[in-house]
């Protein structure tokens, strides 16, 4: 079903990844599927439409949101970790829980830590904050993307960071980090009354032999300093709804959010709700049809790219960093193949310090138009 898609219908639609792209460009670059819905989640979305968009039930009661029970059961079922579903707070989508944690839990010139290369909209949020940027750098260690703990423990100690937004699997490089490491960044976060905002929405996209583990997870004084972040809107494609859940574990941040006004930060759609509900309960056949081709696309993505490109398979997700510096294109090389082979990517400089030289592939589509647009990429190296 997912390698039997076509261009023309693709252009078609009015989503940003396709629509954004001129005529004849193939886009990769922002982080959607080219998949079809998956069956459940249209069903939910058709039903509720056929009988009604009244209010729903939980409207004046965010603790009857079915989202909360959702939640803990998928985390259970796929980690056997069970988080308190009365600490779930639902949120449109997963940067506005970002910013809704950052806003109560610090202040106007507070540091925040953040592996970096990095998601640029997390960049933004920290800067139209006001919060300071302590990157931690992710380096190419010859057989993977690593970061030194011990630089990470000296920067937060040195600069009093008061957050670290960890993302895993990250965002661009594919890493999943192991137990050790995260271990090592619990213990660091313990030592120094750090919060640790957890970004864990690529989690359902980790490729074989590598686990996610929830940071959460890890041991009770971890998960009693966690903000776990995630949604089904990466796992099944499903950004244009706008939902996101929370799992506040530091009960100093769930005090900061029941001082607010309960709808300062919005609700969200009761379709988004079905929608994740369907995609979670339901969705499993179609997010092992969608695993299995990210697998033949990711093995096709290492096999097939031009010469001189360096790059580490992703362990998780579905976007590979490349490494462009030794073919001389410049800061970014995203530009060079969009002028010169008609392929959009992320642009590296837009990642923060670490993405110049670099671009950003995204693989979630069929493999036809994935083997054209490395096809493109190959021939415009080549000249």
């Amino acid at each position: 079903m997912f390698d039997n898609l076509d261009v023309e219908e693709l252009r078609r639609r009015p989503m940003a990844k396709w629509a954004g792209a001129g005529p004849g460009v193939l886009p990769a670059w922002v982080a959607d599927m080219d998949y079809p819905v998956a069956a459940p989640v249209r069903a939910a979305l058709l039903r509720e439409i056929d009988t009604g968009l009244g209010y729903p039930l939980w409207d004046d009661r965010p603790e009857a949101n079915p989202l909360r029970e959702a939640f803990t059961e998928r985390m259970t079922r796929l980690y056997g970790f069970r988080p308190d579903p009365s600490h779930v707070r639902v949120f449109t989508e997963l940067i506005q829980a970002l910013q809704v944690v950052l806003h109560v839990a610090t202040r106007p010139g507070d540091a925040v830590a953040i592996h970096t290369p990095a998601y640029p909209p997390f960049l933004k949020t920290l800067t139209d904050m006001d919060r300071r940027l302590v990157p931690v750098p992710m380096t190419d260690d010859g057989d993977g993307w690593s970061f030194d703990p011990d630089r990470l423990a000296d920067d937060v100690a040195r600069h009093g960071c008061r957050a670290l937004v960890l993302v895993n699997p990250h965002n661009p490089t594919g890493r999943v980090l192991t137990r050790d490491e995260l271990g090592g960044i619990a213990e660091i976060a313990a030592r120094h009354d750090l919060l640790v905002i957890s970004d864990e929405i690529h989690s359902e996209l980790v490729h074989e032999p590598n686990r996610h583990i929830p940071f959460a997870s890890l041991n009770e004084e971890a998960a009693g300093r966690t903000v776990t972040l995630t949604s089904a809107s990466k796992a099944f494609n499903l950004a244009g709804l706008r939902c996101s859940v929370a799992h506040i574990g530091d009960g100093r941040v769930r005090e900061a959010l029941r001082a607010q006004p309960p709808l300062l930060f919005g609700e969200v759609s009761n379709l988004s709700v079905l929608a994740t509900l369907a995609a979670w309960r339901e969705g499993d056949a179609w997010l092992a049809e969608a695993r299995e081709t990210l697998a033949r696309n990711r093995g096709l993505v290492a096999g097939s790219l031009p010469a001189g490109i360096r790059h580490h398979s992703p362990e998780g997700g579905y976007l590979a960093w490349l490494d462009c510096r030794g073919l001389g294109l410049g800061p970014d090389p995203a530009a060079f193949f969009l002028d010169e082979a008609g392929v959009m990517l992320s642009h590296g400089p837009a990642f923060g310090p670490g993405g110049e030289g670099f671009a950003r592939l995204n693989f979630a589509t069929s493999g036809p138009i994935l083997e054209e647009i490395l096809r493109r990429m190959r021939k415009a190296v080549d000249g």
